[in-house]
């Protein structure tokens, strides 16, 4: 067989696999690249909340990097939990050194059950120097207005947000539109024209793991070489799909089906 895309995680793991590494691996899986690993931090975490975070060291979050460019090779890399400064600094840094410029943001900062998940001082490094490198930024409205310093509760605010947003130093920015509005309708900023995205709302408890879900399915879309419109388009369509066709995991806000295109 022919070489598969390579597309790289870095990101928290997630010990209920529906979110943060786990679900980024499901998601390429599916979407039939290869995924590849930086994991970050380790939680212990399941449908009902985060019970414990512990970081993993800078030093051997540069070698995960450094081992996986080296050998596989990396079409896109998507970045997920980055929980504190010195960790975002050690991720930027290493992306620039191995030249890495096809990088979806993913800024993670509150768990679906409401657990912090990016320290408040960890803001300014993830604004400063991860902002910068991301060809697509993926907030959802609540990390925008951290970003932003305004409000995100309507249509327009996520435009001015975007555009906000724009300013920092991504190439696309894509204000998620799940947290507002009667319709899940993102939009796509790229510098110039707005897109909007609309999906209509489905009524479930089964969103863990949204955002790092469309994050890494818009990695996977351009590791394959997809532009950034369409892979967003479809990214978005996977996701939607995914959430309409997930099954009863656990007491809380359980995962989605990445699967859903492949189990009877």
């Amino acid at each position: 067989m022919e070489r598969r895309p390579v597309a790289l995680t870095i990101a928290g793991s997630d010990s209920g696999a529906g979110a943060g590494i786990q679900a980024d691996l499901k998601t390429f899986a599916a979407l039939e690249v290869y995924g590849a690993t930086v994991i970050t931090a380790v939680t212990a975490q399941n449908t009902l909340g985060v019970t414990a975070i512990e970081e993993v060291g800078t030093g051997l979050i540069a070698a995960q990097i450094d081992a996986v460019v080296s050998d596989l090779g990396v079409e896109a890399v998507k970045t997920g939990m980055l929980s504190s400064a010195p960790i975002i600094e050690t991720v930027a840094e290493r992306l620039k050194a191995h030249g890495l410029d096809v990088v979806v943001v993913d800024p993670v900062m509150v768990a679906k059950g409401g657990d912090r998940l990016l320290r408040e001082d960890a803001v300014d490094a993830l604004t400063r120097l991860l902002l910068p490198l991301a060809l697509v930024l993926t907030p959802n409205a609540s990390e925008a207005e951290v970003l932003c310093g305004r409000p995100v509760t309507t249509m327009e605010e996520a435009k001015e947000a975007a555009r906000a947003i724009a300013a920092l130093g991504p190439r696309y920015v894509i204000v998620k539109g799940g947290h507002f509005g009667t319709d899940a309708v993102d939009v796509l900023f790229d510098g110039e024209r707005f897109t909007l995205l609309p999906a209509k709302r489905v009524a479930t408890t089964s969103t863990h793991g949204t955002g790092c879900t469309f994050s890494s399915a818009i990695a996977a879309g351009l590791a394959t070489g997809k532009g950034v419109g369409e892979a967003v388009a479809d990214a978005k369509a996977y996701v939607t799909e995914a959430i309409a066709s997930a099954f009863p995991v656990g007491a809380g806000h359980g995962p989605l089906h990445h699967f859903f295109g492949w189990w009877r």
